[in-house]
């Protein structure tokens, strides 16, 4: 823990944190408007494994990966995966560093909410464990296996859970951080009056 404290507390400058929340955004958004929905033509309306925060079973994948027939799974393996195994890493690094930096602001960047930070780490983990799954059964399919269904789900749920969480902590983080401005806005303007 002492390596990403110390690693944290290097690369926690406003510019970096900037840089790195425009990068992981814009790759994201590129998701969204272009490799999701290019996916999605073929999908007839269903969701994409790494779109489902509440996970999928084994009847679900084989519809999925069925309806989107094989031009739909070799976009989705081709085109979505590739670009979903840049944001993780992005989303990682980006989230932990922005949380960093306000904790800094706080001034409890060195107390047990540091461990807040690891939240999107373990989320971007999880992407990646999810992304290995869904490349391995787009590439055995129509072999399916349940185990390998099962423990993709598991870490779509980890991920979808880690990163609710996260999101949680950091609107409680700004909204800490909002009330302390006040505060010190509030003091500074009755010294003066």
């Amino acid at each position: 823990m002492k390596l990403i404290i110390k690693f944290i507390e290097k690369n926690i400058s406003g510019k970096k944190v900037f840089g790195l929340f425009i990068l992981t955004n814009l790759v994201y958004t590129f998701m969204l408007t272009v490799t999701i929905p290019k996916t999605m033509e073929f999908s007839n309306g269903m969701i994409l494994l790494d779109m489902m925060p509440t996970g999928y079973d084994l009847n679900y994948v084989n519809e999925l990966f069925t309806t989107l027939g094989e031009n739909g799974r070799l976009i989705y393996l081709t085109k979505q995966i590739p670009v979903d195994m840049i944001y993780p890493l992005l989303f990682g690094l980006s989230y932990c560093l922005l949380l960093g930096y306000f904790l800094k602001k706080l001034k409890t960047f060195y107390s047990p909410y540091t461990y807040l930070c690891l939240i999107p780490i373990i989320a971007g983990i999880a992407d990646y464990l999810e992304n290995l799954g869904i490349i391995t059964m787009l590439n055995n399919y129509p072999e399916l296996k349940e185990t390998t269904v099962y423990a993709t789900n598991m870490f779509s749920v980890i991920k979808s859970i880690s990163t609710s969480i996260f999101f949680i902590a950091l609107i409680i983080v700004l909204i800490t951080l909002g009330i302390k401005l006040l505060k010190i806005k509030t003091s500074v303007n009755s010294i003066q009056n």
